[in-house]
């Protein structure tokens, strides 16, 4: 949403605090196994920051137009895979041959736009976890790769300080949205909610590509 009123960079990197901090919530919420989720999950982070760093580093160089392209991409593709409901198995001993991969691939979409929950979520889904495991591991590999691209954004000079202002601000909104959201999560009709939000992602997507290509 904010990049159909920011150039996309800005709203890339404004962004970033809010999504440290409600990850950071989010993961202490559900702190019972982090270690363990730490350590299963370790490549797959290690090769997710690197990932992060080289996808920042292709924000800062690559055209509004381009990263506004991708970012639509990203979107419909998010949107068309949960419609459809696809949800691939992962066999017995195949994680550890998959991390690596998956982690470079979601860093550097996550670095580029912001969004490296596609291949995270399907990933997890994949590996069939519990939900609180499902949840905790979401959180956990979202914070480190946020907290990198924080220090990739910065290294790179695309975080300025008008911008960590406005980020800072977007926290509070954000935190304000987030209690919100965790106090009426359980009263809504799920089918419904997700169809609603698939909507406006996929019109989102439709109009970011729509205005790159213009």
């Amino acid at each position: 949403m904010l990049a159909l009123f920011l150039p996309v960079k800005e709203a890339v990197v404004v962004l970033i605090v809010p999504n440290i901090v409600m990850d950071a919530v989010q993961a202490m919420r559900h702190r019972g196994g982090l270690l363990a989720t730490a350590r299963r999950f370790a490549l797959m982070m290690a090769c997710g920051a690197v990932g992060t760093v080289a996808g920042t580093h292709l924000l800062a160089i690559l055209s509004a137009r381009t990263a506004m392209l991708v970012l639509g991409l990203t979107v419909v593709t998010f949107v068309a895979l949960n419609a459809t409901r696809w949800t691939p198995r992962v066999p017995a001993g195949k994680e550890r041959l998959l991390d690596a991969p998956i982690g470079l691939i979601a860093g550097v979409v996550g670095g580029l736009t912001n969004v490296p929950g596609t291949p995270l979520v399907i990933y997890f889904y994949a590996l069939g976890l519990a939900k609180q495991d499902f949840v905790r591991s979401v959180a956990v590999t979202f914070l480190l790769y946020k907290v990198f691209q924080l220090g990739a954004v910065t290294w790179y000079g695309l975080l300025t300080w008008r911008l960590f202002g406005l980020s800072l601000v977007l926290t509070l909104v954000a935190l304000v949205g987030f209690r919100a959201g965790l106090a009426i999560q359980d009263r809504l009709d799920q089918r419904t909610f997700n169809a609603v939000v698939l909507g406006f992602l996929g019109l989102l997507g439709a109009w970011l590509i729509a205005r790159a290509l213009t």
